[in-house]
């Protein structure tokens, strides 16, 4: 099997299309991603995963800090989407025209999304070209009603005059992560809670 057949059938364990949150002093950050999971199934521990690649802006937001905000977005958001996830913070403020609050960890959280969850991190993990965060839910809050974006949803109806960006910006993301997928170093998490 090829290496594009292998990826499109992983492309069926993506999670919803989730907006990542984060701070560092005066600089916030949001960005988009598809790789978020339930990684408890104890309503009394909440806990989720994401995995952040390095070369995002985000990850060092979050890896210096240890907290992050995850946001499920509607099917109707797509402009959101855009604006976090087709630009780098690194080259401007994305949050700047983005109605959103700091939470209690001190991170941005969005005024407009179907629910956020406001974490800790409690461990990580380095996975090559990514990190996956393990974070404690400290907050959560809804905002509204309406249909969970997905992945699948959002390759089928992503608007066709940003098709083009799209595909260029996963080929360059793609690049970047086959060019530092290895070495895999192990990573032991420090506490950084106050």
């Amino acid at each position: 099997m090829s290496p594009a057949e292998i990826y499109q059938l992983l492309r069926h364990l993506t999670s919803p299309v989730v907006a990542i949150t984060s701070a560092r002093g005066d600089t916030r950050n949001g960005m988009i991603i598809d790789s978020a999971i339930r990684a408890s199934i104890s309503p009394t521990v909440p806990r989720l995963a994401v995995f952040i690649h390095k070369f995002n802006f985000s990850h060092d937001l979050i890896f210096d800090t240890g907290r992050f905000a995850l946001h499920l977005l509607r099917t109707d958001q797509f402009e959101l989407v855009h604006r976090l996830g087709f630009a780098s913070g690194r080259h401007g403020d994305k949050l700047k025209d983005v109605p959103h609050r700091l939470g209690v960890l001190g991170v941005p959280i969005l005024d407009d999304c179907f629910a956020h969850f406001e974490c800790r991190v409690v461990n990580a993990m380095d996975t090559g070209s990514s990190t996956c965060f393990l974070g404690d839910v400290v907050d959560v809050g809804t905002r509204s009603g309406g249909e969970i974006m997905t992945a699948p949803y959002f390759r089928a109806h992503l608007p066709p005059r940003w098709r083009g960006e799209f595909d260029a910006q996963l080929a360059e993301a793609q690049r970047l992560a086959t060019e530092t997928a290895t070495p895999i170093r192990p990573l032991v998490w420090r506490d950084l809670s106050p």
